[in-house]
């Protein structure tokens, strides 16, 4: 039986800061990321680039960071050329670098008695993320329970043989990849997950369902620890947090900057959201969210802000 790592640093601490975007940061620092396997073609490229982003993340106060495996499939690298076994390897790559990572982090500090220990999540992003044409803010995938399931199945396998703290399912869109999820999870009880919606308003899921749909689903499985959304504008956020109120899991929130990605161009358009995260994550964490980060367009400076934020609140409730 797996123990909770989330319920030991919202006991101790009050809240879980997880990490910022990865691509963002990637391109920031000269990876080219124009490829249907976006940030995980470094894994390919310059896997130590994104060891250091990785890294930053920790200094920066993460007490999660995320693999670089969102957009990763044995299916897409072996689109690339490679054989399934190399394909494999890849993905467990993505989360070897995360525990390199909190290594040198750790090795790093005069000393780790009675610090957290930050934890080491693998990514798992939606199906419409190996289409890479944008259907993860749609979920107009076509494919039954039963093909959704059969996709996520062997790249859990795979990333959980890496031996990350837990799994982190990203920007689901759609109720019935939800369902997917859930079911699937509940084959492995002994792998901890948490599960994180995309939703365009805080109400719906982008299928049109209410997003409290899905939570009724995720209610059912013990073993995701938390549920919450992720790449929508910080504007929707509090309105989620109202939507969802009558829930046993603690609620992760991971807001965008405010821009909107467009398939079509492949360029983020709009302006960055106005308010700092400062202002932000207090009032997030007072109407309820116990798991804050950033997604797409945030950067370690974001999530040092918010830390900040949430230090001062004296957020150990």
């Amino acid at each position: 039986m797996y123990r909770d790592p989330l319920k030991e640093i919202i006991d101790k601490q009050g809240y879980v800061l997880l990490d910022g975007g990865l691509a963002t940061e990637l391109e920031a620092r000269g990876g080219d990321l124009n490829d249907r396997l976006w940030s995980a073609k470094m894994l390919m490229d310059n896997p130590e680039l994104i060891r250091d982003v990785h890294l930053d993340y920790y200094r920066s106060g993460a007490d999660i960071v995320v693999s670089a495996s969102y957009q990763a499939t044995i299916e897409g690298f072996m689109q690339k050329g490679l054989s399934r076994e190399q394909s494999k390897g890849l993905l467990m790559k993505s989360v070897e670098l995360v525990k390199e990572a909190r290594e040198i982090y750790l090795n790093s500090l005069s000393s780790v008695t009675g610090k957290l220990i930050p934890l080491v999540a693998a990514s798992i992003g939606p199906y419409g993320a190996y289409l890479a044409d944008g259907s993860e803010y749609s979920g107009n995938y076509g494919l039954t329970l039963n093909e959704l399931m059969m996709f996520h199945r062997p790249r859990l396998e795979v990333l959980w043989k890496a031996s990350p703290d837990l799994v982190v399912f990203e920007t689901i869109p759609c109720k019935l990849e939800v369902q997917a999820i859930v079911q699937l999870l509940q084959e492995y009880p002994d792998i901890p997950a948490l599960v994180s919606l995309s939703t365009g308003d805080g109400i719906n899921t982008y299928d049109g369902l209410s997003i409290t749909d899905s939570f009724t689903r995720i209610e059912t499985c013990s073993n995701i620890l938390a549920a919450g959304v992720n790449c929508t504008s910080p504007e929707n956020i509090s309105i989620f947090l109202q939507t969802i109120k009558k829930t046993q899991k603690p609620l992760s929130v991971c807001p965008n900057s405010g821009e909107v990605w467009n398939a079509a161009g492949k360029c983020w358009t709009g302006i960055v959201t106005g308010n700092k995260f400062t202002d932000y994550a207090r009032e997030w964490h007072h109407s309820g969210a116990r798991i804050i980060g950033g997604c797409c367009r945030t950067t370690p400076a974001d999530i040092r802000e918010i830390k900040k934020a949430l230090e001062c609140k004296g957020s150990n409730t």
